[in-house]
């Protein structure tokens, strides 16, 4: 898949463990959209790549393994981007979700097997491991109750066996970010946005101990009355005057807000990628950006045992 050049990164760079990535990637979970155009996948998976994109976020639980072997068929040589991939979770499509929780350590061995073969690759850059301790959670088991040193200890296996690289946390508390600080943890992706920044001490930690901030449900939105970034009148009023989207903006404000956020938006559409990543190149000078901040301090946040919305309502 060559390119024939070498894009600029797509909204600059951020440290993740050794690799240097993209302040902007592409999040595949909605490439499940396109279960019935396999090739228009493809496409897009390309053009991300085309346009400065150099990480794919991803997990084998997204379409039960569909949208990594699309990962895989879209990406066979040096022009692969860093794989982002996931484990705590295992498809459950006839179940009350199509995801259930997988958290045990022979479950998390299994699962980094699975996306190893799924996505036809002997290495993972980068594995996070998604716990359910914060928003969006998932039903629990007793069973799935795990302690984080001992998922961590596995994964920590894992990497030494040269099986994944790097290890990131997802759907995580600040203190269970402390904990896992001693295994060398490179990213955190929890959801935060514009409109729902409970997060904020965690987000300074991560900034604090050099971990990437990996956002998911950046613009808000994702349960049904939850507050959206785009219906904000300050965002609508600073898209109108610098002539971008809504969406855009808040995508450009995550980008201004903290130097170590990399956004991993995701979408079906090769117009929506295209304008994602050209928020990218967005400038918000001290008074927009202290008119956005004014404008997203307030909101409340969802509960964290709602039910998981993340792969079961894509959206866009």
């Amino acid at each position: 898949m060559a390119t024939g050049h070498n894009p600029p990164p797509a909204g600059g760079t951020v440290a993740v463990a050794a690799h240097s990535l993209s302040r902007i990637g592409f999040g595949a979970m909605q490439l499940r959209r396109l279960r019935d155009d396999r090739d228009a996948a493809v496409r897009l998976l390309r053009l991300a790549v085309e346009l400065g994109v150099n990480h794919v976020d991803t997990a084998q639980f997204y379409g039960d393994g569909f949208v990594n072997g699309i990962i895989r068929d879209a990406y066979r040589n040096a022009d692969r981007p860093v794989i982002i991939s996931k484990v705590g979770g295992d498809p459950d499509p006839t179940g009350r979700t199509p995801l259930r929780l997988a958290q045990r350590p022979e479950q998390l061995r299994a699962s980094v097997e699975a996306n190893l073969n799924s996505l036809g690759l002997d290495y993972l850059p980068v594995i996070n491991l998604r716990r359910a301790d914060t928003y969006p959670a998932l039903h629990e088991q007793p069973d799935q109750v795990i302690d984080i040193e001992d998922q961590l200890a596995t994964l920590t296996a894992l990497r030494d066996d040269g099986k994944i690289g790097a290890i990131g946390l997802s759907a995580v508390t600040a203190d269970l970010v402390h904990r896992a600080l001693p295994a060398q943890i490179a990213c955190v992706q929890n959801a935060y946005s514009l409109v729902m920044r409970d997060d904020e001490d965690l987000l300074a930690l991560c900034t604090k101990e050099g971990i990437a901030w990996m956002p998911f449900f950046p613009l808000g939105g994702a349960q049904p009355g939850m507050a959206r970034v785009t219906d904000l009148p300050e965002v609508l009023a600073v898209a109108e005057r610098l002539g971008v989207s809504p969406s855009q903006v808040g995508l450009a404000w995550l980008l201004h807000h903290a130097p170590n956020i990399a956004l991993i938006p995701g979408t079906s559409n090769p117009h929506h990628l295209q304008a994602n990543i050209a928020a990218g190149s967005i400038h918000l000078d001290n008074a927009l950006m202290r008119s956005l901040d004014h404008a997203g301090a307030h909101p409340a946040a969802p509960s964290p045992t709602e039910s998981l919305t993340d792969v079961c309502q894509p959206r866009k």
